[in-house]
């Protein structure tokens, strides 16, 4: 007698008189039968939050690993910013008023219909703090367009790196608040990977600031979506002068261990 559980495996053929749904989708994995009838699933939505995710992950080698966006400095010059509660008020500062709320609008907006990435990566450049800064988003724009071009076969030019984003995830369909998110979920990931490694910061606190930060990051993705379809040619505003000029600091630091 075999004790082994059984798997309910959908039947393709079945499967493939829903809407949205193929039978070479739906082979070769167990889906849940009550979130089909509840129309939820759309696979391909979910290819394309995949293929976001893929993007956004740190194993997509645009070199984000580089940077600290000004941290390096700013924890050089004052010793308290090692400590968690004050690395975590730094990072909030630069994701949720400073270059991350440019980003999101920039972003949003990208990610509107009848965008022009031209006119927006210019504007992406003149809103850069300073040169490192400039270099971090171009680099790695360039990267992730170079990579996204092989993989989706489309010929982009380089842009910075928000624009980027926002041309490569338009046709995927996917809510432009989600999009946001994930990319600013990324970017307070890279800052802190920065601190985990120069403050040092201990890898679960690392991941607690990440938790912590969630809601607002959702919040501030939702504001960037809804000031882009207000107003589609406003300029994003930001408020972390601190961390700018720590960003000035760190091009004529010495010693350093990140590109900015």
């Amino acid at each position: 007698m075999n004790d082994r559980p059984t798997t309910d495996w959908p039947d393709p053929v079945a499967l493939a008189d829903r809407p949205g749904v193929d039978a070479a989708s739906a082979e070769g994995a167990p889906l849940d039968r009550g979130v089909l009838d509840r129309g939820v699933l759309d696979p391909a939505s979910l290819t394309g939050l995949l293929r976001l995710a893929q993007w956004l992950s740190p194993a997509f080698p645009t070199g984000a690993f580089a940077y600290s966006h000004g941290l390096e400095a700013a924890i050089t010059a004052d010793e308290a910013l090692r400590a968690a509660p004050a690395v975590e008020g730094w990072i909030r500062a630069v994701v949720l008023r400073g270059s991350g709320r440019i980003e999101a609008h920039l972003l949003a907006r990208a990610l509107a219909p009848g965008a022009d990435p031209a006119d927006l990566a210019e504007e992406a450049r003149a809103l850069a703090a300073t040169r490192e800064r400039l270099a971090e988003t171009e680099e790695q724009g360039a990267a992730f367009t170079r990579l996204v071009n092989a993989l989706e076969g489309t010929d982009h030019p380089p842009a910075p790196l928000p624009v980027a984003v926002g041309r490569a995830a338009a046709p995927l369909g996917l809510a432009p608040a989600t999009v946001i998110a994930l990319y600013l979920q990324n970017f307070a990931a890279m800052l802190v990977g920065a601190a985990v490694r120069f403050a040092p910061l201990g890898q679960t606190e690392g991941q607690a600031i990440l938790t912590r930060l969630a809601p607002d990051l959702a919040a501030l993705a939702e504001h960037a979506e809804r000031a882009a379809r207000a107003d589609p040619t406003g300029l994003p505003v930001s408020a972390a002068f601190g961390a700018d000029l720590a960003a000035m600091a760190h091009e004529v630091q010495e010693v350093r261990l990140f590109k900015s």
